[in-house]
């Protein structure tokens, strides 16, 4: 009887194993976006008067916060690669991260439309982004985190929300009903983010990033970007489950106006069982490289050294404004400091 029943079991487990592979498999619907509910001056403005709107937000228990358990996937976008047309270009978009669309105007600045203009066209030559900052170890950093190809954990404390990306061990930390706080002074790859629960819906406000990108090979943020999430779990008709994520970005250097797009993520089931888990992200900085022509490559270190933005971006303007780490600081040029320090040694 045991064996009777081990073999039922087991047989179960295989069938329920096959039809979660066959959900994630199947046709899926594709989610709208859902814009802000009026325009706003700034992200704070529009965060605040969410909370206003939910009276301060639920306040959840250890017990009734809502699980995410589970690895997620990352699935149909409005924004970049995992969808049908990208807000950035015309029409469709091209394959993959490939070179080629048509840039949309009005959609950035004028000044980010030409720099996001001038890195397509050092796209084509190599039908590809010869240079990606990933190459240097950096973090994949808001926004490009929502939609980096690699899994997902999200775990939900009625105090803090924990969201971590397999990717470069990029992790994002949600403070639940917390201010900002800033004590040093300086931005970070992921910024600062503090939430409220409405319900079953976490609704996120991020400020204090690193000027960043969307994605390899669309355009770059600046370090005036700030965004407001509303993340909700839900279940399809057919069973598949599924995070989505209604995002405003802000941005008063790169963007011509407030950006609307949706995110989405899937239960990653065949990742559960093969068995994955997560491990430390082992990026090696010293062997992968930038070449002399700004090209990544496996190599030795040894490159000049050159400016913040120049290291990280080569395809974009050198005057490009707002690419500093924090605002307000001044980019340099690395040899000529160190070339004003030996003179005025020599000088002493």
């Amino acid at each position: 009887m045991k064996k009777l029943l081990t073999i039922c079991a087991i047989g179960l487990a295989a069938s329920l194993s096959e039809q979660a592979v066959a959900l994630a498999q199947a046709p899926q619907p594709v989610p709208t976006v859902v814009p802000a509910p009026r325009a706003f001056a700034t992200s704070t403005e529009h965060y605040e008067f969410l909370k206003a709107l939910h009276n301060g937000g639920t306040r959840h228990t250890y017990e009734s916060v809502p699980k995410w358990e589970g690895l997620w996937e990352p699935s149909y976008n409005n924004i970049a690669l995992r969808g049908t047309s990208s807000v950035f270009f015309e029409g469709a978009m091209p394959a993959g991260l490939k070179a080629g669309g048509t840039v949309k105007e009005g959609v950035l600045s004028p000044e980010y439309e030409a720099a996001f203009k001038q890195r397509r066209e050092n796209m084509l030559k190599y039908n590809e982004q010869p240079y990606d900052r990933l190459t240097t170890c950096e973090p994949a950093g808001m926004p490009r985190w929502l939609l980096e190809p690699y899994v997902r954990e999200w775990v939900n404390t009625p105090d803090q929300s924990w969201w971590l990306n397999d990717l470069a061990n990029d992790t994002r930390r949600v403070y639940i009903n917390q201010e900002h706080k800033n004590i040093d002074g300086s931005h970070s790859p992921n910024g600062d983010s503090v939430g409220f629960w409405a319900g079953n819906k976490l609704i996120v406000h991020t400020v204090d990033v690193w000027p960043m990108d969307y994605f390899r090979g669309y355009p770059p943020t600046s370090n005036e970007f700030e965004a407001v999430e509303v993340y909700e779990k839900i279940v399809e008709p057919n069973g598949l489950e599924r995070i989505v994520a209604q995002v405003t970005f802000y941005d008063k250097l790169g963007l011509a106006e407030p950006l609307n797009g949706v995110y989405t993520w899937i239960r990653a089931y065949k990742q559960e069982q093969a068995g994955y888990r997560m491990r430390h992200w082992d990026c090696n900085s010293a062997v992968q490289a930038k070449t002399e022509n700004n090209e990544t490559s496996i190599r030795l270190p040894g490159e000049s050294q050159k400016s913040w933005l120049e290291n990280r971006a080569p395809d974009l303007p050198p005057t490009l404004s707002g690419q500093t780490q924090t605002p307000g600081e001044a980019d340099f040029d690395l040899n000529d400091m160190l070339e004003q320090t030996n003179q005025g040694n020599q000088q002493q």
